[in-house]
């Protein structure tokens, strides 16, 4: 072995404690690189092979009643691979066991033949016979959720008849990886189910007979969609088609497609902050260390070492300790990959989901990490290689301090000679001081952007829930209904008063922009469902025109005063120009309200009610729930204690998971800094700390030194901490945003206070680990050393 690989592992022996915490801090980079962009990989490949061997539709479409035989003219339309006509119909469920109703999706299978597209996955049991009447699939997730096997049965009511199922099968479906109920924010798997039951026996329960509502198409590769969906809807046109979409609007391919930009802007935020402090803590050691080996260095120039020895020399313990940190990092991800990948599989319901190991993440980890090491040391290796023997075997020469003048009389007026030891020597450091700030600085700023979520999650629930949604539940009808229909509404038991909605699908275009959402139509002054402006205060919709979200607003480029053309699906594609009166807050989906008696003056088939909004009888509500079990009317009904509850069980359980990884992340920069900071202080000031000591100074005064340098940075890092962790929480906002959900930019004061504790708590204690070192301090050894 060659004498500077003995000095190396002798080095690496020596500096193991401060080497483990860079290598620490290194390891965050690299575990949350390949956290992130594991996850991404394992969570796209797996979609993306789930959706082809399912065959997983690229175009969908509703009509009202449209003929079998036009399946024939859809298949020659342009660039059509293959079409899937089918029966879909809302049902509302009677589960044994649950007191409220739930809801499902009916869609039919095809009699005697495999489903062309949208596969099911069978987990359990069998698919439904064609001979057996009422037999069905259903979803995993329902089945799981109320304890069904196969066999099992419940009823439940589709177009006003009554069906009792008998499960065959237990699947999962591409179409259903994320699977939404009506008025749900999140899924409730005990509330809504999909259920599967061959053709013939659905077409009976619809008044469907050769005929469908629902078309599914695959497009060729290289086919342009636009063209396809223009002539699909032209077909569709005269039996209530509502308008084509393709895959990227589907629901559940949405959803997901919302989780991956989250785990993107992961990848792009979080990492780089590691590599940069881990870059700024080996500059710090790696300098001192030349500092104190210059002798060393120039006898080993004058034995005829070269300079490019000596660098390659510092690389290699740099090298050395990333690599510590790259193999620490390669565990620490794969496990929380693993980890994070099983919490996918609860969430989203694939049929397999797997971390993805890919060699190349790894070799991209390790790449930036040891380069971004290497980067921070290349100062240091440079002096030390330009270290002419005679210069580098002489000291260094002695700092050199000036009188601070009227300063320092103030100065010692206010603070002991110990104390101004130390801010002179921060002040004679300042870039030192800067990167120690800097450091527990990016600590500080990494547990706002976690904790500052809770705030704005809690900012979003009163909006929503408290300020916004007032009812107590919403019911939905299975089929727009006129209006008398709410009389029979206010007539069930416990409902004190009744807000009716409409809702319109419609396309909104602006210039070159279209956006296809629902219109809502409520009331005028609604006291149960409002709408709030940009200010959070109530709105009372225009007589006429649109109020439009802020999210929508901006996708079509419009503001208050504008006209847009906005075509009715449902109203055989009638297009009417219709002024933008407002602009109004809204943090889920893409909104669009209008007065209601305006929607219905527009609609060619006069007023509509879509559901309405209750105000209820606590007390009634079991009563009210059987009275909704017997009513055909109806398709779903959803309360906003179940609703925000399972919102809560939702965020809560993904907020707690973040914050806890983000907590131990800023406890490992915090302790890196401020460790590795006191240990250069201890080893530079050992000869002076020692002085005090022969001079009758305590041990406990000899230690104020380090301390009250520590405490200093440690404070001037908090108002830069949070200064940096708001704006990091504004980009999270920002690379958050998306049209299912938005994240309003509110910082509590308490994210600003728990963030300091945390961080100031990790810094104590790895200041007291160095400064325990001064009470053992060898004064012998360090004051014979040579001068």
């Amino acid at each position: 072995m060659r004498a500077l690989d003995k000095k190396l592992i002798r080095d690496l022996k020596r500096l193991w404690a401060q080497g483990l915490a860079i290598a620490l801090v290194l390891a965050c980079g690299v575990a949350t690189l390949i956290l992130a962009i594991g996850s991404y990989r394992s969570l796209d490949g797996t979609r993306d092979a789930y959706y082809e061997r399912h065959r997983f539709a690229s175009v969908f479409a509703t009509a009202t009643r449209a003929p079998r035989t036009l399946t024939s003219q859809i298949r020659k339309l342009p660039g059509v691979l293959s079409v899937e006509a089918r029966i879909a119909e809302n049902v509302l469920l009677d589960i044994p066991g649950l007191a409220a109703p739930a809801s499902g999706l009916l869609l039919s299978l095809p009699d005697h033949a495999p489903p062309r597209l949208n596969q099911p996955y069978l987990r359990a049991g069998r698919m439904p016979d064609p001979d057996r009447k009422n037999e069905a699939l259903i979803s995993e997730a329902f089945a799981k959720a109320n304890g069904f096997v196969t066999g099992s049965r419940f009823s439940g009511i589709a177009n006003g008849k009554k069906i009792t199922f008998s499960i065959s099968g237990i699947a999962l479906s591409p179409e259903f990886i994320y699977a939404l109920g009506p008025g749900e924010l999140v899924p409730d798997d005990r509330r809504f189910a999909v259920i599967w039951m061959r053709e013939k026996t659905l077409a009976g329960v619809s008044d469907l007979d050769d005929a469908f509502n629902s078309v599914s198409l695959t497009l060729l590769p290289g086919s342009t969609p636009a063209q396809t969906i223009a002539g699909l809807n032209r077909l569709l046109q005269p039996y209530g088609g509502t308008g084509a979409y393709e895959r990227e609007d589907q629901t559940s391919h949405a959803f997901i497609d919302s989780e991956l930009e989250q785990l993107q802007a992961m990848a792009r935020v979080i990492p780089p902050i590691f590599l940069l402090v881990s870059a700024f803590l080996i500059n710090m050691i790696l300098s001192r260390l030349i500092t104190l080996e210059r002798e060393q260095i120039g006898l080993l120039k004058a034995l005829g070492y070269s300079s490019y020895n000596i660098a390659s020399h510092y690389v290699k313990l740099v090298v050395a300790i990333a690599a510590i940190g790259v193999m620490i990092g390669f565990v620490a991800g794969t496990w929380l990959g693993d980890g994070l990948t099983r919490l996918y599989g609860k969430f989203f319901h694939f049929p397999f989901l797997i971390f993805e190991r890919s060699a190349d993440v790894y070799a991209l980890a390790a790449g930036l990490s040891i380069a971004a090491a290497v980067a921070g040391a290349l100062k240091a290796v440079y002096s030390a290689a330009s270290l002419p023997p005679a210069t580098a075997m002489q000291p260094a020469p002695p700092t050199r301090y000036a009188k601070a003048g009227m300063a320092s009389r103030i100065a010692g007026k206010l603070f002991s000679q110990l104390t101004i030891m130390a801010f002179r020597h921060m002040i004679r450091w300042p870039m030192r001081t800067g990167f120690t700030v800097f450091g527990t600085s990016m600590a500080v700023a990494l547990l706002i952007t976690a904790l500052f979520t809770f705030g704005s999650i809690n900012f979003m629930i009163d909006t929503v829930f408290f300020r916004t949604e007032r009812q107590d539940a919403t019911i939905v009808f299975a089929n727009p209904l006129p209006p008398r229909a709410l009389h029979d509404v206010s007539g069930l038991p416990g409902v004190f008063s009744v807000e009716p909605f409409r809702a319109m699908a419609v396309d909104i275009d602006h210039g070159s922009v279209k956006e296809r959402v629902s219109i809502l139509g409520k009331l005028r002054s609604p006291r149960l469902s409002r709408v709030l402006d940009l200010d959070l205060a109530p709105v009372t919709l225009p007589a006429q025109g649109l109020v439009l979200s802020e999210r929508l607003a901006d996708k079509l480029k419009v503001r208050s005063g504008d006209i847009v053309r906005v075509k009715l699906l449902e109203e055989g594609n009638l297009v009417v120009e219709v002024p933008v009166v407002q602009i109004i807050q809204a943090y889920i989906g893409l909104t669009a309200y209008m007065n209601l008696a305006y929607m219905d003056a527009l609609s060619r088939i006069g007023p509509r009610r879509s559901g309405a909004y209750l105000e209820l009888d606590n007390v009634q509500q079991q009563h009210l729930y059987r009275a909704i079990k017997a009513t055909p009317q109806a398709a779903a009904i959803s309360t906003q204690s179940d609703v925000l509850q399972k919102f809560r069980d939702t965020i809560e359980q993904n907020i707690t998971i973040m914050t806890t990884v983000y907590v131990v992340l800023a406890v490992i920069i915090a302790f890196g800094v401020v460790y590795n900071s006191a240990r250069i202080q201890l080893s530079e000031r050992a000869r002076e700390l020692a002085s005090l000591r022969v001079l009758g100074f305590t041990q406990r005064e000899v230690a104020q030194v380090l301390v009250v340098e520590l405490g200093a940075a440690m404070l001037l890092a908090q108002p830069v901490g949070w200064a940096l962790g708001s704006g990091f929480s504004w980009l999270v906002v920002q690379g958050f945003q998306n049209d299912l959900f938005r994240l309003p930019f509110i910082i509590e004061r308490s994210a600003f206070g728990w963030s300091s504790f945390v961080v100031m708590l990790a810094a104590v204690i790895s200041g007291l680990i160095v400064v325990s070192r001064v009470y053992r301090l060898d004064l012998i050894r360090v004051l014979k050393t040579r001068e």
